[in-house]
């Protein structure tokens, strides 16, 4: 991986580990890891904040800031949830190689317990994140060049797989 239009970029619901897994990804490539959600918070402040004062709207617009940031920075590149949601956004991500990654409602549970995930704020927080997870599975599935599970098994396991994927992807590119 050379140049950013090489970049790797992880999708799929919240808690599914596109953050974990995306930065152990990386550090075992030896190339650069990219949150948008970081980004976001680095530069606007904490996402709940953002929004409670500022709306979902707000967010989206400086969360799509955030991803043309990082697929002009390449290397890995971990979206936020629904940073799928933008047209262009899907657009620009036609031309790159993207993970999708999921995770079962029973395991996200622990993952999500006690968050301050502006979209979880529910009386029942996993049906919340089960009727997000569905309504952007189509989006995800369409997306994705490949999948990956995060429910059972160590982290190491997906990182090991994630990893191998893109190595074989790069062996493949340089024969051509």
């Amino acid at each position: 991986m050379t140049s950013p239009s090489d970049a790797v970029v992880l999708i799929g619901p919240m808690g599914a580990g596109k953050t974990s897994i995306g930065k152990k990804a990386a550090r075992a490539l030896g190339i650069r890891f990219f949150d948008t959600d970081a980004a976001v918070v680095r530069d606007h402040g904490p996402i709940e904040q953002l929004f409670s004062e500022h709306g979902e709207a707000h967010f989206r617009a400086l969360e799509r800031e955030a991803v043309v940031e990082g697929l002009a920075t390449g290397g890995i590149v971990s979206l936020g949830g629904g940073a799928v949601l933008h047209p262009e956004t899907r657009v620009d991500l036609a031309a790159r190689r993207v993970v999708l990654l999921t995770v079962s409602p029973r395991v996200v549970a622990g993952r999500v317990r006690d968050s301050n995930r502006p979209l979880l704020q529910a009386d029942d927080a996993i049906e919340r994140w089960t009727a997000i997870f569905e309504e952007r599975r189509p989006v995800y599935e369409e997306l994705a060049d490949v999948t990956f599970d995060t429910s059972s098994g160590p982290v190491q396991d997906v990182v090991d797989a994630l990893v191998s994927w893109v190595r074989g992807a790069d062996e493949k590119e340089q024969t051509k």
